[in-house]
């Protein structure tokens, strides 16, 4: 699997700029196995993930000859399969029984104006997926509280997705809304900042905070903690401020198609 253009761009420039050796050493090995795996179109990472697909459906749009979600499982499963990558998903969390094809997908659509149907999929590891959380906030703790929980977050994952990491942040909506906005803005090219200028610079500051926590490349220490802060945000109810963290190792990968 390869790794989108602006991630590896972004850990190219964290190594022209690291001045922590071991740091600048780790950051040196993480490229040359991104660019081993594209060479032999391996995975980058043994855990080739969870399969998430966000599916925006135009309005005019009519799907024939079979369901919608048994045709993007059954993709997930060609491309798992063919693609010899490992099969993660359990089809029960208690039971714990693999069901041997990485299905089901995670499937979130969205119906939009027009004809056409993007499609975009983002493979989760879940050793990063682990270190995500939710905060119910009240609204008095304000914007001092949303930036508390992000950095908290990180300094609570420290090591353990594989940093750098890409953060994803949700803010506003319900519970859930919350947290897919999280995944959504981790998909987001982290070149693109939020077109509200306020949250532009709000994700500016935080990844400047949390690169001064010393974590580093793959916990080692040095400047590179995340590579970048995405954040996407939703009106929510006059009694609530919920914040979640989805967190990406700099195996952050996501391909999206318009057809």
């Amino acid at each position: 699997m390869v790794l989108p253009n602006d991630i590896t761009e972004k850990l190219n420039r964290a190594k022209e700029s690291e001045t922590n050796e071991l740091a600048y050493s780790v950051l040196c090995d993480t490229l040359k196995n991104c660019e081993t795996a594209k060479c032999l179109n391996l995975p980058i990472c043994q855990d080739t993930g969870m399969a998430v697909v966000f599916l925006e459906v135009g309005q005019d749009v009519h799907f024939t000859n079979g369901q919608l979600n048994e045709a993007i499982n059954e993709g997930v499963r060609r491309g798992y399969e063919k693609g010899l990558l490992r099969k993660s998903i359990v089809s029960d969390p208690i039971d714990r029984v693999n069901t041997n094809d990485n299905t089901p997908a995670v499937i979130h659509t969205e119906i939009v104006s027009g004809d056409r149907v993007k499609i975009t999929v983002c493979p989760k590891g879940f050793g990063s997926e682990n270190m995500s959380t939710i905060k119910m906030l009240n609204p008095s703790d304000s914007l001092m509280g949303v930036k508390e929980t992000v950095i908290n977050a990180v300094k609570a994952a420290a090591s353990n997705p594989c940093p750098p990491m890409v953060i994803g942040v949700g803010i506003g909506g319900d519970f859930e809304q919350c947290a897919l906005l999280s995944k959504k803005a981790l998909c987001r090219n982290t070149n693109l900042r939020n077109d509200n200028k306020f949250y532009s610079d709000l994700e500016e500051e935080l990844l400047k905070e949390i690169n001064t926590l010393n974590i580093g490349p793959q916990g080692f220490g040095g400047k590179t903690t995340a590579l970048a802060v995405n954040i996407e945000t939703a009106p929510t109810h006059i009694a609530g401020l919920p914040v979640a963290v989805n967190v990406g190792c700099y195996v952050t990968r996501h391909a999206e198609c318009e057809v």
